[in-house]
């Protein structure tokens, strides 16, 4: 069964204010949008965003995902874009998600999913406990009886080709407030399956200071360090932290022997308590010859989203005589950050001597040693 997620973030959030759309706003140290992101991953193997593609790309660097398709006037204009930029992937099932509801919390997509193989779809939703009134003018007109009332939330499941037809056959009609009633409309059943009052959707301010509570809460800061050392050799690329550096010799191992990059991965697994870079990467393997240690890291930060984690910051230390690494360091930042998928202020790179002494002293080698924080649920 082939599972498609549809990440809708064409909203403009009038409603919440401020300069930049309330999805591509950073909470818990990365973007709302990306948490949404992350967690639909989790469960399905495309993902197609709609909305600003720039935004998009900045807030999702680094993670797999369909080119963005513009939205609409309407959510329900966007959410239709959305399913025919799919169709040619042909899904079985697609989960339709509000990027601005950044915390969906476990077990609520797979309760929908396996609802799915007997509705056509199936929604997350949280029975109403407060009196509901009806006012007009500031005065209350009537309550409401809450009895079999629910609060929808997302992501909501349905099989692709029904919400498709049901989307085209739609198009130029008032627009419905959320999927499920294209399919109530059409009188096909949806169940209702169990949400979480923590599924909040980002509208106002004040949600925001009730995300962040929840998700910074609960974050758990975990320390890794890592060292490398790899000798000199001539014939080789000399490359540091991602970066070709010009330089008469390289250095000497069973991949590109990026030293930096080998002392950040170590601290990234450390402080997932996931091992080192060999039980990751056995330098035995003939596959890691010559590897560009550039997946090594894009590895790295593959756990720590599987872990749902946050990259809190990267401090590098190369440790030479020579190459002169100053001027290289922006560079070294920069690809760091871009393999990360993390802005470049979380990174630090720089350099020191052993004033002469020891292997680094004489040129014999290089050494360099990382630490991180990073941040995972309790």
């Amino acid at each position: 069964m082939k599972i498609s997620a549809l990440l809708v973030a064409a909203g403009t959030g009038s409603r919440f204010g401020g300069e930049a759309p309330k999805q591509f706003l950073l909470l818990a140290g990365k973007p709302v949008i990306r948490h949404a992101a992350e967690a639909l991953l989790a469960h399905a193997e495309l993902l197609q965003p709609v909305g600003d593609s720039a935004l998009i790309a900045e807030a999702l660097a680094g993670l797999p995902y369909l080119p963005p398709v513009p939205g609409g006037a309407e959510r329900q204009d966007s959410v239709r874009a959305g399913l025919e930029a799919l169709a040619i992937h042909n899904p079985d099932i697609v989960l339709v998600h509000d990027a601005a509801r950044p915390n969906i919390c476990a077990g609520i997509t797979e309760k929908i999913l396996a609802a799915l193989a007997t509705h056509e779809g199936a929604i997350p939703a949280v029975p109403v406990s407060d009196t509901l009134k009806r006012g007009e003018s500031g005065i209350i007109v009537e309550t409401i009886p809450r009895a079999g009332l629910f609060r929808a939330q997302t992501p909501q499941g349905f099989r692709f080709a029904t919400l498709l037809r049901l989307h085209r056959a739609a198009s130029g009609t008032p627009a419905a407030t959320d999927d499920a009633a294209l399919l109530e409309a059409a009188g096909l059943t949806v169940a209702l399956t169990p949400g979480a009052e923590h599924n909040i959707k980002l509208t106002l301010p004040e949600d925001f200071v009730r995300l962040q509570t929840i998700l910074e809460g609960r974050l758990i800061p975990r320390i890794g360090t890592g060292f490398d050392v790899h000798a000199m050799e001539t014939g080789r690329p000399m490359i540091l932290c991602g970066v070709t550096v010009p330089f008469e010799k390289g250095l000497a191992g069973h991949s590109d022997a990026d030293v930096g990059i080998h002392a950040l991965c170590d601290a990234i697994y450390g402080a997932l308590a996931e091992g080192d870079i060999g039980r990751h990467f056995p330098p035995s393997d003939d596959t890691w010859k010559d590897a560009d240690s550039a997946r090594f890291l894009r590895h790295a930060a593959e756990r720590i989203a599987a872990r749902r984690g946050v990259l809190t910051n990267a401090d590098i230390t190369i440790i030479c005589e020579r190459p002169k690494i100053t001027p290289h360091a922006p560079a070294m930042r920069a690809r760091l950050a871009e393999l990360l998928g993390v802005p470049i202020d979380r990174i630090s790179v720089k350099a020191t001597t052993t004033e002469r002494l020891g292997f680094t002293g004489r040129g014999e080698g290089i050494a360099a040693q990382a630490s991180v924080i990073v941040l995972i649920p309790g």
